[in-house]
């Protein structure tokens, strides 16, 4: 018995069962339990961890169902011999210290090193502070979890497990294209046929591919300065020159600084990370600039539908008369970053090549996440939740409008009409990686606007404050304090 006494959480996320058959399992595999002896009675084991007697009855059942134990009748649970003559364990020799100077030096091999370049960053425990004033980050009170879970479950099914456990190799989810196709892309006002979309690992998966097929040396990219941190990173790999192009108060600045990209992203619906909506007249003029000198277009529509002054502005692939625009979308914003689901749209003949490129890389998405994304979308949940999320971050735009009205009247910040997040241009003399330093000790977590831009003379007076993982009355708070750490380093 004395080998099984082991903690328990009521409080966790592993449920009581799965804890107890873990530990029951690592015991086994361990050889910690002799299969001659018998495990405590159920009664008895209950009693020394706290739980149920159900919940040990039915730990010990799934354990023998699964082969780790055998029950004797009017004897007790043994362990399965079967399983402690199974190879679990590899004798393995250590090895011997390494030679002074005989490792291998990788550094000297590399031809990428993408851990040099710049990358935003936040602590790992963010939610721990009292005000996370960032960005990409989901509330967990939002999700819709009882719907997740039905969809979960119905992924589960012997049919559709019976689909999702084939080899597709680089086919994607027929139901999960088809509510792309008919429920989400048309809020966007974006049509295309099922072979004119491919699911990806998320935006930036779907970056990749395209500037892989798109990019290299010898090509020029056009992007946003400032901009999205990841996609400019992802380009400059390729060995593509990557031309930055301003922002002005309509997104990205339309000019001839364009003519000699061979293509150029842009963020038109909510520019990252000023969050400036670029409108309908600067939209016909960069398709135009873009048929006109052979540019082609990638769009990253993240946020498309956080709109809170009018109705969102449909997507630039929509306007697409050219097919001169790729288009990424994701649901990282909607349902959860982790959750790694996006989409791109484009021509039939470049999804031909994405795909092709993508099963060189991963095959596909993970077919039973795909089946449970489509049906959380066919069932209604998805616009119940962007309904849900746009009400929710509303308020929150709202009130963190407010306290930087209040408490940071000086601030300089771009108009907004939506997103998750305000950009925010503090006083001239502030720097903005000591302020994010200053304020992490105080409970608040914010991002510093000088990785944004692009160039080695990077303003750094400008910061990023999002609002998606921050509750409304937790708002002005942590505004008020922040304002105070900038006042007393002035």
């Amino acid at each position: 018995m004395r080998e099984l006494i082991f903690p328990v959480r009521h409080d966790g996320e592993v449920g009581l069962q799965a804890q107890i058959r873990r530990h029951l399992v690592d015991a086994i595999l361990d050889g910690r339990l002799q299969a001659d002896n018998p495990l405590p009675s159920c009664r008895r084991m209950a009693h020394a961890l706290g739980v149920s007697r159900n919940t040990v009855v039915l730990a010990y059942q799934a354990l023998a169902d699964e082969g780790f134990l055998q029950s004797r009748e009017r004897v007790g649970y043994f362990v399965n011999t079967e399983m402690l003559d199974e190879p679990v364990k590899l004798n393995v020799q250590p090895l011997a210290p390494p030679e002074p100077g005989s490792l291998t030096d990788w550094r000297q091999r590399l031809l990428l090193r993408p851990s040099d370049q710049p990358q935003l960053s936040k602590p790992k425990n963010w939610r721990q502070y009292p005000y996370p004033f960032i960005y990409g980050q989901a509330d967990p009170s939002l999700f819709p979890v009882a719907a997740w879970r039905l969809c979960s479950r119905q992924a589960m099914g012997v049919e559709a497990i019976n689909r999702w456990t084939e080899d597709r190799f680089d086919e994607d989810d027929p139901l999960l294209i088809e509510e792309v196709r008919t429920r989400v892309l048309p809020r966007r006002g974006v049509r295309a046929a099922s072979d004119e979309i491919l699911i990806t690992m998320g935006a930036q998966n779907a970056l990749y591919l395209i500037a892989r097929l798109l990019a290299g040396s010898g090509t020029t990219i056009g992007v946003e300065d400032p901009g999205y941190v990841d996609a400019r990173n992802i380009f400059g790999l390729t060995g593509a020159r990557v031309r930055p192009i301003p922002i002005d108060h309509a997104g990205m600045v339309v000019d001839k600084s364009l003519h000699r990209c061979n293509c150029v992203y842009v963020t038109p619906s909510h520019q990252s990370p000023t969050t400036v909506t670029m409108p309908m007249e600067r939209r016909v003029e960069l398709l135009e600039t873009a048929a006109r000198h052979n540019i082609a277009v990638i769009e990253d529509d993240y946020e498309a539908e956080a709109n809170f002054i009018s109705s969102p502005t449909s997507a630039l692939k929509s306007m697409d008369q050219d097919r001169t625009v790729v288009y990424v979308g994701s649901f990282s914003k909607s349902l959860a970053p982790g959750l790694r689901i996006g989409y791109m749209v484009a021509s039939a003949s470049f999804i031909q090549e994405a795909r092709m490129l993508r099963r060189m890389i991963l095959r596909h998405p993970p077919s039973n996440n795909q089946r449970t994304v489509a049906l959380f979308v066919s069932g209604g949940y998805y616009d119940a939740l962007i309904s849900r999320l746009q009400r929710v971050y509303r308020s929150r735009w709202e009130a963190m409008g407010e306290a930087l009205n209040t408490y940071l009247p000086d601030s300089a910040r771009t108009p907004s009409f939506g997103g998750t997040s305000y950009w925010v241009r503090g006083p001239d003399s502030m720097d903005a990686g000591e302020l994010a330093a200053n304020a992490l000790p105080q409970g608040i977590v914010l991002e510093p606007g000088s990785l944004f831009f692009h160039g080695a003379k990077a303003p750094k007076n400008y910061f990023r404050l999002g609002f998606s993982s921050i509750r409304s009355e937790k708002i002005p708070q942590g505004i008020k304090l922040l304002s105070e750490i900038i006042k007393a380093g002035a």
